[in-house]
């Protein structure tokens, strides 16, 4: 897979944390590790997976914070105004309460933040999602094709608007 325009969306700075909420660990989760490890930032991964979670996660990211959460009903924990990107990967759709993983989006991000929504191609009603994004707030939702493999949803969090958080 071709990495390169996806990671030219991310422009992290020293310190910056990054949480990829997921189902699956992939090509895109070692990129992003890579590309904030080199900047002295943090990728953090939030993994829903039923059952125990894989060792080599913890081995091949040494410098992650990595939290397992075993069902999609529960959301994920991250502490308010903590993270400059919330990267949703191929869980949107399979989430019993996909409200709560916004609120939550909304509650960690950092003022004029970013959210993104990544889902296999076929799998995310682009035009809802776009729709569900602006009723939590995000503004100036764009649908952006950068991967063959997957829709991308991006989304910025705008300081005092809506929610105010």
């Amino acid at each position: 897979m071709d990495l390169k325009q996806f990671l030219e969306l991310f422009n992290p700075l020293p310190g910056n944390h990054y949480i990829q909420v997921t189902t699956k660990i992939d090509e895109t989760t070692e990129a992003l590790y890579e590309l904030l490890e080199n900047k002295s930032g943090e990728l953090r991964i939030a993994y829903y997976h039923d059952g125990e979670m894989p060792a080599e996660i913890n081995s091949k990211f040494p410098h992650a914070k990595i939290q397992h959460v075993s069902n999609f009903v529960q959301p994920f924990r991250a502490l308010p105004r903590d993270n400059d990107r919330v990267i949703f990967k191929d869980l949107f759709h399979l989430h019993h309460k996909p409200e709560l993983l916004l609120k939550t989006a909304y509650t960690t991000l950092a003022n004029a933040a970013e959210i993104i929504i990544m889902q296999e191609k076929g799998t995310m009603d682009v035009e809802a999602i776009l729709q569900e994004l602006e009723r939590f707030e995000f503004r100036a939702p764009n649908y952006i094709d950068v991967l063959p493999e997957y829709d991308l949803v991006i989304a910025k969090k705008m300081h005092m608007w809506g929610n105010g958080l």
